[in-house]
């Protein structure tokens, strides 16, 4: 509580007058900060309806360090004129003093001095005036006097801009009697007692009214990072559709399972070192299925399952490379590969949520290190049909009913589809996935039976969360820069459908 003095001394002056008192004007002339006067307020407002405090507000004009110091000494100009004798001085010496840049200038502008550049020795300033009136430092003085209202806004804002002057915003408090005023402070009890009630004194108590809006103390437990409540979601969707989850658990992949399975050349712009991490120790991968990597390397270098391939010289050297995986599809290659092994094959639908790295420029929307979520589905007579309606029913259960697709390309999917919805809020259309039809260079190798089409479709998990929780910059979501602040704040994630 604030000092009992303050308290009575605040008391005793609202009963002695009709209206009220200003807290500004109580420290004024108390010669307290303003600070102890307002905790005094705050301390009776506690006690009930002792007081009444209106805060108020009001503006007015200080003189900053510079302004004090040009309302002692006199303006930049009139300090510069006084220093230029009747002969005039050199203005290489002139700019050398304190006030010399800003008081030539203005100096000249007054045209309380000239420069003559007729001198051997250089350019030389005189005074073009016998005396000069400091208009800047009378107004100063007058503001610093407080006489502001003989100095009109046109010239305070000039004081302003020259930072001589500043305007500060002062708020105060009010003070009236309340509807239980009295000059005597009984504190308020904050709980009744065992003693109290066993006594009676209870009866004579005055207690605190119970806050029944207060926030009760925080629990103290762990809290879900928004990527983990968004991936929670899109997990639950997919489970519902009937998909099986893929373990992801290798962040570290051979070129071979992460490009070379998926026909993608090994000339390709993505297995170079400015988009892909590559591991120095272990810098190779020696375990692959022999047969299978065979038909890979002759797919490649000379076409087969009615494809002409690539042609040209495929290298083992390139595909025993071990990266960081640059994406989840290569998690997808391995359990195709497992697929075809079984003796009968059987319809699949898998899905994973994980982490792929690229070597990426970082900057508001890429990072080097991502979640992609990605579908796949295996069955006889898949079309581009199938893929679209089953992506309508995915992006269904997101919210998302606006929906197009665009023709692209990728290494191992034909034909290819870009996903984009509408964004109500940027009033366009935005890219929200990849999808297509894996090729049979990629498939038959495999094993995979011919007439199986597999069907797959992909996007981030960082995009998404940023649109649901209204983060601008990727980097406020994952990484060194996240504000765990906003982790404990944000809410469960709900997704509109």
């Amino acid at each position: 509580m604030a000092d009992t003095g303050v308290l009575e001394i605040i008391l005793k002056r609202i009963e002695a007058v009709d209206g009220g008192v200003d807290s500004q004007d109580v420290a004024t002339s108390l010669s307290v900060d303003h600070q102890v006067v307002v905790g005094a307020v705050k301390s009776l407002q506690s006690l009930g309806d002792i007081i009444l405090a209106e805060q108020r507000s009001s503006k007015h004009w200080e003189l900053t360090g510079e302004g004090q110091e040009t309302a002692e000494k006199g303006s930049h100009e009139a300090r510069v004129f006084s220093a230029i004798p009747e002969e005039g001085l050199a203005q290489s010496e002139l700019m050398k003093l304190p006030s010399g840049k800003v008081g030539f200038s203005k100096a000249m502008s007054n045209k309380w001095i000239r420069v003559d550049k007729g001198h051997e020795a250089g350019p030389k300033v005189f005074r073009m005036v016998e005396k000069i009136d400091d208009s800047v430092q009378g107004k100063l003085v007058q503001i610093q006097k407080g006489i502001a209202a003989d100095v009109d806004e046109k010239e305070k804002n000039e004081l302003k801009k020259r930072k001589l002057l500043t305007e500060v915003t002062v708020k105060s408090y009010w003070i009236t009697k309340g509807p239980s005023f009295s000059t005597i402070i009984t504190k308020q009890e904050a709980e009744l007692t065992p003693e109290m009630i066993t006594s009676g004194s209870w009866k004579q108590k005055s207690f605190k009214p119970y806050n029944f809006e207060a926030l009760g103390v925080a629990l103290d437990c762990g809290h879900l990072h928004p990527l983990m409540k968004v991936r929670t979601q899109f997990r639950q969707i997919f489970l519902e559709m009937g998909f099986t989850e893929m373990p992801t658990n290798n962040f570290i992949e051979s070129s071979f399972w992460n490009f070379d399975s998926l026909f993608q050349p090994q000339q390709h712009p993505a297995r170079d070192q400015h988009d892909t991490f590559f591991l120095s120790d272990p810098a190779v991968s020696r375990e692959f299925p022999q047969d299978y990597l065979e038909r890979v390397k002759k797919v490649h270098s000379e076409g087969g399952f009615g494809s002409q391939g690539y042609k040209y010289d495929w290298k083992i050297e390139e595909a025993q490379k071990n990266i960081l995986r640059t994406h989840t599809t290569a998690v997808s290659a391995r359990m195709l590969y497992k697929l075809a092994q079984q003796g009968k094959f059987t319809p699949v639908k898998y899905f994973s949520i994980d982490r792929v790295f690229r070597n990426e420029t970082l900057d508001a929307t890429h990072l080097a290190e991502f979640h992609q979520i990605e579908g796949v589905v295996a069955d006889y007579g898949l079309t581009l049909g199938d893929l679209m309606g089953i992506l309508h029913q995915f992006f269904t259960k997101l919210g998302i009913t606006k929906l197009r697709f665009k023709p692209a390309f990728n290494p191992y999917t034909e034909p290819s589809m870009e996903i984009f919805s509408y964004h109500e809020g940027l009033n366009k259309w935005v890219e929200v996935g990849n999808s297509g039809v894996f090729r049979p260079e990629m498939l038959l190798p495999m094993g995979i039976p011919e007439g199986v089409s597999v069907i797959a479709w992909g996007l981030s998990l960082e995009r998404p969360t940023m649109i649901k929780y209204g983060i601008n910059n990727i980097r406020e979501l994952v990484g060194h820069k996240v504000n765990l602040q906003m982790v404990y704040d944000s809410p469960i994630c709900r997704l509109d459908s």
